[in-house]
């Protein structure tokens, strides 16, 4: 074959390379536009079914998704925070907190009351262990539940923990790591409640103590 036939066949498919690219690519564009915004509605849905999950049902009459705020935490992390509200008065919030497990990111959803009382959480998205660190879903077992009720005072702050570290939470056999993260999470989340509170429900802050 001469050198012109070379080039050609070169030039060829070089060209049929990037027409194929060039389909290919627009398939993909065309196919995330389609399936976009049915993605967004589904997470849209799965989010507002945990928002609800931890709050009391008869405790809102609001649209959670849409009555918003978001507060920084001790990090500088976004936390969006979602009122429910009950005849326009602030009932409660929920909000998401995150901790380093055994594996990766665990993900939660807590419910809090004006008290700083905890109604519910949630562990939305975790990568533990089968069989062992994801006991924390309630689908397998209701060792979340027990944080319902809870606050900052009850327990004690040094009994914000496993049973091992000294607190009050059971641990799981052959995986401590997870449940712990899970009760430094939540204490952290009532932290940041206590924190924030007044721009959380939306109120002014009281006022400071005068200066003896």
């Amino acid at each position: 074959m001469n050198i012109a036939k070379q080039f050609d066949t070169l030039w060829y498919q070089g060209a049929s390379l990037a027409f194929v690219a060039m389909v290919t690519g627009a398939a993909l564009a065309i196919a995330s536009q389609a399936t976009g915004p049915r993605i967004a509605e589904a997470q849209a849905r799965k989010t507002q079914a945990a928002l609800a999950e931890v709050l009391p049902g008869n405790s809102f009459d609001n649209d959670l998704m849409a009555d918003t705020i978001a507060v920084k935490d001790t990090d500088g992390r976004t936390v969006t925070v979602y009122r429910a509200r009950k005849a326009g008065v602030v009932t409660g919030v929920v909000f998401g907190m995150e901790n380093k497990g055994y594996s990766g990111t665990i993900k939660l959803v807590m419910g809090v009351d004006r008290d700083g009382r905890l109604t519910g959480v949630r562990v939305t998205g975790h990568t533990e262990t089968p069989g062992l660190g994801d006991k924390i879903e309630l689908a397998k077992n209701p060792w979340v539940l027990s944080f319902d009720g809870r606050s900052l005072g009850d327990p004690a702050p040094a009994r914000w923990a496993v049973k091992k570290d000294g607190g009050i939470f059971d641990q799981f056999a052959g995986a401590t790591i997870t449940p712990r993260a899970v009760v430094n999470a939540v204490k952290r989340g009532l932290d940041l409640y206590a924190a924030q509170q007044a721009t959380m429900l939306g109120e002014p802050a009281a006022p400071a103590a005068p200066q003896s």
